[in-house]
């Protein structure tokens, strides 16, 4: 009966992150909230002069 051979990868040690090495991250969360904030606040807008001017939609 064949036997499945094990193959063990060493274990790094973590990565050290610098200060600078996360600003980049921090900043690019940042951007992405403010485009799902912008899109979300756009949509809300529409959404509240349509019902102020009285605009029939297709709700249902």
């Amino acid at each position: 009966m064949p036997k499945a051979a094990r193959i063990i990868s060493p274990i790094s040690a973590p990565s050290v992150y610098t200060d600078n090495s996360a600003i980049p991250a921090k900043r690019s969360d940042i951007s992405e909230f403010i485009g799902v904030a912008l899109f979300a606040g756009i949509g809300l807008f529409v959404s509240l002069v349509a019902v102020i001017l009285g605009i029939q939609g297709a709700w249902f």
